[in-house]
């Protein structure tokens, strides 16, 4: 049973559910059975059925060369084929000796045998729709550092909890003193979980459930740490708000991940580049077209990399504009997703194969629909700008068709095609900026 606390309680931590942890402590042991010459199957059983966990290792008799484990485990020998790379390894699962396969793969044999039916009804309470961001960005009430929050669990902990609920309560309670800027858009991300293997006991954040296992016990979310079972991360929303401790860098960052990190609305490097470039670069000649120095560009780089929105790229330290509008496209060339999404893409290159104006802006409006918001807000942004460069093209001599020709392979790249299909779909990236940048007021 759940208890909730009102507006006016103080936060408490939720109740981590003990049973699944007792079922490990009560978990057999592994016994390894050592035999100086062949045996039978028969003789297999005989020797394992001394004591639940018992095994040994045979040489498969049916394919010489390979190995099987005999395990005894509820009363019945179980045979497994052994897989080796330089590691044991079980799926995703890898173990440095045959012991701690056996040990990992009892206590699962017996959770997954004892608790079937519990398991498969993990996800049906969770208590993080009682934690997640939209609950919990409320003002600090504890010491001020916890919020007042509703809809908490109270209880006691779990046994052998003590010496970590600190480290499982991290990423639950930096949800909970969160708040969403009031200027920054509150941008969807679904989070991006890695398989992890947990030092320690640990507790799901999504159903509060013991995560069992030596190994590779869960998934982590690589940008903000939540941490939860394999089988409840599909049943997370998309909510991930990045931890900058998480987010070691700003070039080759996912933008989304970016942003949110930063409680942004669009990159900082699009922001900062983009108004010193207004600055003082308008009507530089052959603006995005000429190139700077590499390793300025390259100095840029390190400089957003190290010190985020607070590298300096005033003129004092780059003097050249073609460094910072270098430094700006290469940001937009190293994003792991670009701008324009490998999803999106296909729509905005048949947009631009419309031959119908009306038609051709139709489709380019709905395209723009199918990026994700802080992409879509990324874009608008640098057309807005690209279209004020454009209105300085008697002196920069550059209009939207050279815009588009710099910017299309920068901002869109086809998503595994073959290489003809590439090399024709050039001409249509170009079409798609030059219609964007064009038809910026109207298509954002």
């Amino acid at each position: 049973c759940l208890l909730f606390l009102s507006d006016n309680d103080e936060y408490r931590p939720p109740v981590w559910k003990s049973y699944l942890y007792q079922l490990q402590q009560e978990a057999p042991h592994p016994r390894r059975v050592t035999c100086i010459s062949e045996v039978s199957d028969r003789e297999a059983d005989q020797l394992l059925s001394v004591a639940e966990g018992s095994y040994l290792i045979r040489e498969s008799q049916r394919q010489p060369g390979t190995y099987t484990l005999a395990l005894r485990f509820g009363n019945q020998t179980r045979n497994f084929r052994l897989f080796y790379d330089g590691k044991h390894f079980v799926g995703e699962k890898r173990f440095e000796s045959i012991h701690d396969l056996v040990t990992d793969g009892l206590i699962t044999l017996y959770i997954e045998t004892k608790a079937a039916e519990y398991i498969s009804k993990m996800t049906i309470n969770p208590i993080y729709e009682h934690v997640g961001y939209t609950t919990l960005n409320r003002e600090p009430a504890l010491k001020n550092a916890l919020p007042v929050c509703r809809d908490m669990p109270d209880g006691k902990d779990a046994p052998g909890e003590e010496t970590c609920l600190e480290e499982r309560l991290t990423s639950l309670v930096r949800r909970a003193t969160l708040k969403e800027s009031e200027r920054a858009p509150k941008y969807e991300k679904v989070h991006n979980f890695k398989v992890h293997t947990f030092r320690g006991p640990h507790w799901c954040e999504y159903c509060a459930n013991f995560m069992w296992g030596l190994i590779a016990q869960g998934v982590k979310c690589a940008d903000c740490g939540l941490n939860v079972h394999k089988q409840c991360s599909k049943m997370v929303p998309n909510d991930c708000k990045p931890d900058l401790k998480h987010v070691k860098k700003v070039y080759s960052c996912d933008l989304t991940t970016l942003v949110k990190a930063h409680n942004a609305t669009r990159p900082m490097v699009v922001d900062m580049c983009i108004r010193e470039i207004e600055a003082r670069g308008l009507k530089s000649e052959g603006l995005y077209r000429i190139s700077g120095f590499s390793d300025l560009i390259e100095d840029v780089k390190l400089a957003f990399d190290r010190d985020g929105e607070k590298a300096d790229i005033s003129v004092n330290v780059y003097e050249d504009i073609n460094v910072l509008t270098g430094a700006l496209k290469l940001y937009f060339r190293d994003l792991p997703i670009p701008v324009i999404t490998y999803d999106a893409y296909p729509r905005f290159i048949e947009a631009a194969k419309l031959t119908d104006t009306d038609q051709r802006l139709e489709a380019l409006h709905e395209a723009l629909k199918q990026l994700p918001p802080a992409h879509c807000e990324t874009l608008r942004y640098l057309m807005a700008h690209l279209k004020r460069v454009t209105q300085n093209e008697k002196d920069n001599l550059m209009n939207a068709e050279n815009l588009g020709i710099v910017f299309g392979p920068t901002l869109m790249r086809a998503p595994d095609v073959d290489a003809m299909t590439a090399l024709n779909d050039i001409r249509y990236q170009r079409q798609v900026l030059e219609l964007l940048i064009k038809n910026e007021d109207i298509l954002f």
